[in-house]
């Protein structure tokens, strides 16, 4: 699988590729720094997954992904970031990447790429017990304010009642 890995932290981006490199699974074919990199690499490889930081230098993993994704809607991207803000995970919701992971949770990275590049949609534990709350902190919350269709709302509403892929794919929409 070919990957680009884009984050504002040299150390960890480059211990992230060598790790991931090490599966013999995985190629990083670029590493980048900000949102800008994001776009410009993925331009140039053409990868399977991009696993992009969220807060980074002129420009943000969130709007860099929206570039992405309007360029190919069939890019596949997964957010891997120290931020849990629901905040965050709406608008990663909202603009379609595939999946949300904390940098904590790092022992989860490879084969959530792996799941990414099958077009599995992953979240991490943390970012799923989220979803829960976020779909019911709010009777006011207004899931088309997020360019949330009906489809993924039932989804969304799925996955936090704990349902598996299996379940959730066994439900017609």
């Amino acid at each position: 699988m070919k990957i680009i890995i884009i984050g504002d932290d040299a150390i960890v981006e480059l211990s992230l590729k060598t790790i991931l490199e090490a599966t013999g699974e995985i190629k990083v074919l670029g590493t980048g720094r900000n949102g800008q990199d994001a776009i410009n690499l993925y331009e140039i490889h053409q990868p399977d997954v991009a696993l992009i930081d969220i807060q980074m230098p002129l420009m943000s993993g969130i709007d860099a992904a929206k570039e992405i994704l309007e360029l190919d809607r069939q890019e596949k991207i997964l957010f891997l970031t120290t931020f849990s803000d629901n905040e965050y995970i709406i608008k990663a919701l909202n603009i379609g990447v595939k999946g949300y992971l904390l940098k904590q949770d790092f022992e989860s990275i490879a084969p959530a790429l792996k799941a990414v590049k099958a077009g599995q949609t992953v979240f991490g534990t943390d970012i799923v017990s989220k979803l829960s709350n976020l779909v019911h902190e709010n009777k006011l919350f207004l899931y088309g304010d997020y360019g949330i269709n009906e489809k993924e709302e039932k989804i969304i509403h799925l996955v936090a009642q704990g349902l598996s892929n299996k379940e959730i794919s066994n439900n017609s929409f």
